[in-house]
């Protein structure tokens, strides 16, 4: 709903967030909408399930799109390969309406969002900075650029933040 002070906040947020919490934006609201979706189709809401299963997906195309592979080599393919993965599950789950396929998805999502929030610095995190590369030399720069193509308005009503 625009307009609404949980957009504004969500608005306000992404257009202050670095590229690293953008991404981990995008985890926790992609892991939201599949957990949505399993309790849609629990419920037996059939609109409703697909239509978080499509907020997800969107989100993991995202995702998917914003990867350097020039920048990421052998890492940005496996993870372009493991959104793909999770995309033709998530079509799964829809199409035969079985939950099995989403709860593997929300694991998955939830194993990503986990390793991503480790390459923050461990000076953000209130521990000593580690001597690792840095994100953007595997590509994880580029959902910066493609969410701020659109505006954030836009994501939050595409997302529902």
């Amino acid at each position: 709903m625009p307009g609404t002070p949980y957009n504004a906040y969500m608005e306000s947020k992404i257009l202050t967030a670095d590229p690293l919490e953008l991404v981990r934006l995008l985890y926790v609201n992609a892991s939201d909408a599949v957990r949505r979706a399993r309790e849609h189709l629990a419920g037996g809401r059939i609109a409703e399930r697909s239509q978080e299963i499509s907020r997800a997906l969107s989100i993991l195309w995202e995702l998917s799109a914003s990867l350097d592979h020039s920048k990421g080599g052998a890492l940005s393919r496996r993870l372009a390969e493991l959104y793909d993965y999770m995309q033709r599950r998530l079509l799964e789950a829809n199409m035969r309406q079985t939950p099995e396929p989403l709860a593997e998805v929300e694991g998955l999502l939830a194993t990503l969002r986990e390793g991503w929030e480790q390459i923050r610095p461990a000076d953000e995190r209130g521990g000593e900075v580690p001597v690792q590369s840095s994100p953007a030399d595997y590509g994880a720069y580029g959902v910066m650029a493609s969410l701020a193509a659109n505006s954030a308005a836009e994501c939050s009503r595409q997302w529902s933040f």
